[in-house]
């Protein structure tokens, strides 16, 4: 299937690993699509304040916006919200040891992340990012 064409159905983006691999940097590639994280406080994006909409790297979905990020001391970026429902979804991550959601990108499977019950009001939801899975628009 060429490249940012969506299934047959019209939903998900499905790429090849070559096709991904020659649109992503490495690092991006590893988080993204082999469900890596990049050490705290070494992204571009753990303590951005600029305005705009934060993407995916891979897709370009709009997923969150700047108005909905935080400092949450961890390291990584960290937003109370998705942008609007149904951009995200999530699954059942086991890994190392330890029970968590795993945030994807909808449209095509990226790994995005971890949301945890520990952000602040109203959503209580913390969704911890890695800054090698998204893109910052900035506003105009």
């Amino acid at each position: 299937m060429p490249s940012n064409q969506k299934d047959e159905f019209g939903g998900k983006i499905v790429k090849t690993e070559q096709e991904w691999r020659a649109q992503l940097t490495s690092e991006q590639f590893e988080i993204t699509r082999n469900h890596e994280t990049e050490p705290a406080f070494s992204g571009c994006y753990w303590d951005t304040k600029t305005q705009g909409t934060y993407e995916c790297v891979c897709c370009s979905t709009e997923l969150f916006g700047a108005d909905k990020k935080y400092d949450s001391g961890t390291g990584w970026p960290s937003f109370s919200e998705v942008l609007t429902d149904g951009r995200v979804t999530t699954r059942t991550d086991n890994s190392y040891g330890m029970v968590r959601t795993e945030v994807l990108c909808a449209t095509c499977d990226a790994h995005l992340g971890h949301v945890f019950d520990d952000g602040p009001a109203p959503t209580g939801q913390r969704y911890c990012l890695n800054s090698a899975s998204l893109r910052l628009k900035p506003a105009p």
